[in-house]
């Protein structure tokens, strides 16, 4: 599923626009950004000896991705 997320300012020049452009395509959905803080807290309140140890588990690295395919409804 992709998201395409419109922040609420434009809301209400582009949702139903979007709506119209995506709606032959089941893998698109638009939706209006509602959120009003980040959710997640500050390290401000993180040891350091905590912060030390994220750090030392972290082993993410970047692999290369794939996007679902996209039907262009103008072909």
């Amino acid at each position: 599923m992709i998201y395409c997320v419109i922040p609420p300012e434009l809301a209400d020049e582009l949702y139903d626009k979007l709506v119209d452009h995506y709606q032959s395509n089941s893998n698109v959905q638009v939706i209006i950004d509602r959120r009003t803080s980040d959710r997640r807290g500050g390290e401000g309140d993180v040891s350091e000896e905590d912060r030390e140890r994220r750090l030392d588990r972290d082993r993410r690295r970047a692999r290369p991705g794939t996007f679902p395919t996209l039907h262009d409804p103008s072909n």
